[in-house]
């Protein structure tokens, strides 16, 4: 009688990677069908923000891409800032994000998340301004930045009147101001003073007149606004942001 082979720990290490990989698979079908599902009570199941911050910027979808109503534009943002070099002070010139964000995501198999972030906050805001009224447009094509610029922003904005789309408003505002800060930082030395930053929408040609040898793009959209404080949040890395962008910005040729 032979002796039976001891035991190994291999197959108990490939059960528990087998089961934790299953787990995985199991919580993303789950986590994606409840993002692309109508919103519903099922949501109330995963607490606070996590479901939005899991699909976003990386899985995030929706049934947009879809007919009758497919995704049929581009957004873009733009970002510019106000620089102390040498005791003076430099208007820079625009950076387009998207753009740089574009060549991260061209030729790669493993894009950084950061390849689909300033798309996304570019539509996010151009969707919450659309929603203001003209009064408020007025108000954020005006330049804050000195002080306290971000409380004079939101209350000369809620003096036009209690708008339910404000708060939607002013959250992304704030969100794509931190991101044009970031940019920036990145890209532009010298003392950070204000940034400005321009979204915009262009369309593409009507399925209708695809065919039209002579058929171009409608004209962009713009959305202008003006000068904006810096603004960071916690746990932002200026240094690991401006690895990412900086290769993003190489490789678009700007």
């Amino acid at each position: 009688m032979t002796d039976r082979p001891p035991a190994t720990k291999r197959p108990k290490v490939r059960r528990v990677v087998l089961i934790l990989l299953a787990a995985f698979t199991a919580w993303h079908i789950f986590a994606t069908f409840l993002w692309i599902a109508p919103a519903s009570g099922l949501r109330q199941l995963l607490p606070g923000d996590l479901l939005r911050s899991y699909m976003v910027p990386m899985f995030g979808q929706s049934w947009s891409v879809f007919a009758p109503e497919p995704i049929n534009g581009d957004y873009r943002l733009r970002v510019r800032a106000v620089v102390i070099q040498d005791g003076q002070q430099k208007t820079s010139k625009w950076v387009d994000a998207t753009a740089a964000e574009l060549a991260m995501s061209t030729h790669h198999l493993f894009p950084p998340r950061a390849a689909v972030l300033g798309t996304e906050l570019a539509s996010r805001y151009k969707g919450a301004y659309d929603d203001l009224g003209n009064a408020q447009h007025r108000i954020s094509a005006l330049s804050y930045f000195k002080g306290d610029w971000s409380e004079r922003l939101q209350g000369d904005l809620r003096k036009q009147g209690s708008d339910p789309d404000l708060d939607d408003y002013l959250a992304v505002e704030r969100q794509i101001t931190a991101y044009a800060t970031q940019v920036a930082y990145a890209v532009w030395p010298g003392e950070l003073t204000r940034v400005q930053f321009e979204v915009s929408r262009q369309n593409v040609i009507p399925f209708s007149r695809r065919n039209e040898p002579d058929a171009k793009r409608p004209q962009p959209k713009i959305v202008k606004t003006g000068w904006r404080g810096v603004v960071e949040e916690p746990g932002q890395s200026r240094e690991a942001f401006a690895d990412t962008f900086r290769q993003g910005l190489r490789e678009s040729g700007q």
